[in-house]
């Protein structure tokens, strides 16, 4: 029996263990193959070795402007995650006592995932059309010199840009804060209370202490579905580009290890974010435990 046990473990093991290598074989591909030297090429064996095409990708040598869009994608990537964070604790909070509607508004947000991405993105492409429309015509009715002199489109990226990825981060944090108050023990806000703590004070004092390595998980979500998002985003950004939208347009384009080097960057990030996530999770552990 033992023997039995033992030998379907290394079974599972290595299954996992192929998984794993399957998952992230692509990315290891992309990483060795940016570092080819000059006359690098875009598949296997590597020739040479050096950071000639990190170079090229520093000093503008592709054909869109890498740097400004890298800025966009980190802003809206801030911007989602703050925003992400703020609606799902509130939503949390909100949905630990039954309200009217309360089974209907949850369905509504979560449904958004099953929504294929690309119709989602040219609804809301659609629904600013339609609100550009109505400012339009209230600037010429009311005769505002403003909107009919400079106003051209309410699409873009602190707008349609934003709404259109918190429908695909929000889901994930409301799930998140969901599980954990369904979990969270009421008795400590209760005996918070019974001591003379204010609603703000057990808040603060008991309840943030205890969820905050979730809202870290939270964040890390927001930032990295941002980060990375392009279907949501393709019909929504008005007339600047994220650092995903600009590297589909490089794929089509660039034929040089360059677009690898611009990967290679753009994962280094998503990790780097990964890994600063998990600190402050250590370090709220270590506060905790003493």
């Amino acid at each position: 029996m033992h023997r039995t046990n033992s030998s379907g473990f290394y079974i599972f093991l290595f299954i996992f263990i192929s998984f794993v290598i399957f998952l992230y074989g692509p990315i290891i591909s992309i990483i060795l193959l940016s570092f080819q030297g000059p006359s690098g090429g875009l598949t296997f064996p590597l020739n040479g070795f050096s950071i000639h095409w990190f170079r090229e990708l520093w000093n503008g040598s592709a054909l869109v402007d890498i740097g400004a869009s890298f800025r966009r994608s980190i802003i809206l990537g801030i911007l989602v995650m703050c925003l992400t964070v703020l609606l799902s604790l509130s939503a949390g909070l909100a949905f630990r006592k039954k309200f009217f509607g309360s089974d209907l508004l949850f369905y509504t947000t979560v449904s958004s995932l099953i929504v294929p991405s690309i119709v989602l993105s040219l609804g809301i492409a659609l629904e600013f059309r339609i609100i550009d429309s109505l400012i339009i015509s209230l600037g010429e009715t009311l005769n505002v010199e403003v909107i009919n002199n400079y106003f051209q489109t309410a699409l873009g990226m602190y707008t349609s840009g934003v709404g259109a990825q918190l429908t695909w981060t929000l889901p994930f944090g409301l799930l998140i804060m969901f599980a954990i108050f369904n979990r969270f023990d009421k008795s400590l806000e209760e005996a918070a209370r019974d001591l003379g703590a204010n609603s703000f004070q057990t808040f603060w004092s008991i309840v943030l202490p205890i969820i905050a390595p979730s809202i870290i998980g939270i964040a890390l979500f927001g930032f990295t579905l941002s980060y990375d998002e392009i279907a949501r985003s393709s019909q929504v950004m008005g007339a600047t580009n994220t650092l995903p939208l600009d590297l589909r347009g490089l794929t089509t384009t660039v034929t040089t290890p360059i677009i690898y080097a611009l990967g290679t960057i753009t994962t280094g990030v998503s990790f780097i974010v990964i890994g600063v996530s998990l600190f402050f999770v250590y370090l709220l552990r270590l506060k905790n435990n003493r």
